[in-house]
């Protein structure tokens, strides 16, 4: 029995050897990825969905060939994880992992950018758009609204092709309650955990996913928001032009889950099903294909704008924050500048039927 031993113990190193290779040699004509940044699930879940053509998840069309570790020596959440997810795009998917950003950017076709945390964004950001790549940016674009903005006016100079969302934009259920009605919601409520990371905005890091299933269902146009905030939540009010109003309920503790509510002009519609990270890889990939975003640099400033006035307002005792007044202060630039909120809502027309009317018994 000993020879079979040994045989057994150098053949099943061999045939993960050759699984990491044929990953990477499987469809030819792909596109070609480098990752930067290994210290978040998403850099397992995004190569596992692009080079392992036998799940059931696959996304053609594209594969991680090359990864930069990156990471945070300063968050727990960074320094604790990033062994273990380069060890398993290494020695699972065959990605080579190389030691900068430079590297990751040389003989590929596009980036992701998955650095968990934003404030190292910038820089590299400058690094790749340098090098010409499209890339997909992870949430949190970086850790200042300052900063998004930065990134964005360089990508826009350089005419390199960027994209930044959070996977629930596109989840089966937020998009069924988006469409529910032909007319804009009235308004809605989105809840949902809202985690908090060192040196960034409160909502910067997990509250983005219920802040963009808000904005995926409200759309653009928000003028300004207030807020509640105490240990466990965050109430977000959006004041959103023609009067309509987005609540974004950010649960910092307690039961946590996702959930939309909308209110329109005929139902009230709740969100039945939430989903996974699938759809927005096709999109990603399908933005590398063709270097068009699906969601435009204004879209998603808005929606840092919303969260930067959000945090501004917690620090001013829930006073109104204006989004044009924190963009311009950020530096944007006209184009990108939400509406100025001057035009007054119109009041309520009529008392719905079968609603008492006001003084009614």
């Amino acid at each position: 029995m000993r020879p079979l031993r040994r045989l057994r113990d150098l053949l099943i190193p061999a045939v993960g050897c050759v699984a990491a290779l044929l990953s990477t040699t499987l469809m030819a004509d792909d596109l070609r990825l480098g990752i930067i940044g290994l210290d978040t699930s998403h850099s397992e879940q995004f190569t596992l969905r692009l080079n392992d053509p036998a799940n059931p998840n696959h996304i053609p069309g594209a594969r991680v060939v090359v990864a930069f570790p990156g990471g945070s020596p300063d968050i727990e959440e960074s320094k604790t994880r990033i062994d273990g997810f380069t060890a398993t795009v290494r020695d699972k998917f065959g990605v080579r992992i190389v030691g900068s950003v430079e590297e990751a950017c040389q003989d590929v076709d596009a980036i992701l950018l998955l650095s968990l945390e934003g404030r190292p964004r910038l820089e590299q950001m400058r690094k790749i758009i340098a090098a010409g790549k499209p890339v997909f940016m992870d949430k949190p674009v970086a850790a200042s609204l300052k900063d998004v903005v930065e990134i964005y006016k360089i990508a826009a100079a350089a005419q390199v092709p960027v994209f930044s969302a959070s996977a629930v934009r596109w989840y089966p259920g937020v998009l069924e309650v988006a469409n529910a009605e032909p007319t804009p919601a009235r308004s809605v409520i989105s809840y949902g955990p809202a985690h908090v990371l060192p040196f960034h905005p409160d909502l910067f890091f997990y509250g983005i996913h219920p802040t963009e299933a808000l904005f995926t269902v409200m759309g653009s146009g928000c003028l300004s928001v207030t807020r509640t905030t105490t240990t466990s939540e965050s109430i977000v009010t959006g004041l959103w032009s023609e009067g309509r109003t987005g609540t974004l309920l950010a649960i910092h503790e307690g039961a946590m889950s996702y959930k939309l509510i909308r209110f329109g002009d005929k139902q009230i519609t709740e969100q039945k099903s939430e989903g996974d990270y699938t759809p927005m890889l096709r999109e990603i990939v399908k933005f590398f294909q063709t270097k068009q975003s699906p969601v435009s640099p204004k879209q998603t400033l808005e929606i840092y704008a919303f969260m930067a006035a959000a945090e501004e307002c917690k620090n001013r005792d829930g006073a109104r924050i204006s989004l044009r007044d924190v963009m311009v202060k950020a530096g944007a630039p006209e184009a990108w500048l939400p509406e100025d909120g001057k035009a007054k809502p119109e009041a309520p027309k009529s008392v719905p039927k079968g609603l008492p009317k006001p003084g009614g018994s």
